[in-house]
């Protein structure tokens, strides 16, 4: 496994908003929060791509956006921000040249934070960022590969995955007052406690877990299903919407 990621720039602090106000972020906190973080998830992977800030792009750490990873192909994104569309051609110059890579393109628009893919089945949130048409696209890229793609609305939250993450093949962690449960039906649910709503996304890399420092609650849930996550401070990046998959992609070996 091969996980990328992308340096925070001194930027960060105009990054896009869409649910929350703006507050103040620290940029020397938030490339020491970076590091621990990318060196957390190296540890595990055994693998790293630590790009460097992208200048004048604020929301460029979050590479999740940019990149879909599947073990068949890459597919390169067309995100919903405008501010954004421009991360993609300098994520695509250093991804490795093991594999197809498709591109969306427009009337398309996609964030990776909307796509949550569980095995087979790749579910993708209708959401402010990405719409019917790159859903369409998208299911057409992945259906010689086998894969099903399942449109899910996100009426609550800026993406699929600030709602819901696979924590197991056949468990999810959610938020069911951002995203309908019911669209998950198929899969055993683990609830958010209420007071952390933003931990419906959790991270998972090759048998272990990582929640964000700030839920604790959630940790201590997972434990009763015999997970000891990690915690992982990202307070300035939550202050930007962010959770802790916006800021990696995990790229598997090809096939």
């Amino acid at each position: 496994m091969l996980v990328l990621t992308r340096q925070p720039g001194p930027e960060l602090a105009h990054a896009e908003l869409t649910f929350m106000e703006r507050d103040p972020i620290d940029a020397a906190l938030a490339l020491r929060q970076h590091d621990r973080y990318q060196q957390a998830l190296a540890h595990v992977a055994g693998a790293s791509l630590n790009l460097s800030a992208l200048p004048n792009h604020a929301d460029a750490c979050f590479v999740e956006d940019a990149l879909l990873a599947f073990p068949e192909l890459f597919v390169l994104t067309r995100p919903g921000a405008l501010s954004r569309q421009t991360e993609v051609d300098s994520i695509a110059e250093a991804l490795p040249a093991d594999r197809p890579v498709h591109r969306l393109h427009a009337p398309a628009t996609l964030d990776g934070g909307d796509v949550l893919c569980i095995g087979r089945q790749v579910y993708v949130g209708l959401s402010t960022r990405t719409n019917a048409d790159a859903i369409a696209a998208l299911a057409a890229l992945l259906r010689p590969y086998a894969y099903k793609v399942h449109a899910v609305r996100v009426p609550g939250a800026l993406h699929l995955k600030t709602a819901v993450t696979a924590i197991h093949p056949d468990l999810v962690l959610i938020n069911p007052a951002w995203v309908d449960r019911e669209a998950f039906a198929d899969y055993g649910q683990v609830d958010v406690p209420a007071d952390e709503p933003f931990a419906g996304n959790s991270l998972h890399l090759a048998g272990h877990w990582f929640v964000q420092d700030a839920h604790p609650k959630t940790a201590a849930l997972l434990a009763d299903f015999g997970i000891a996550p990690t915690c992982l401070d990202i307070s300035e990046f939550a202050k930007a919407e962010a959770g802790l998959t916006c800021l990696s992609v995990l790229i598997p070996p090809p096939v």
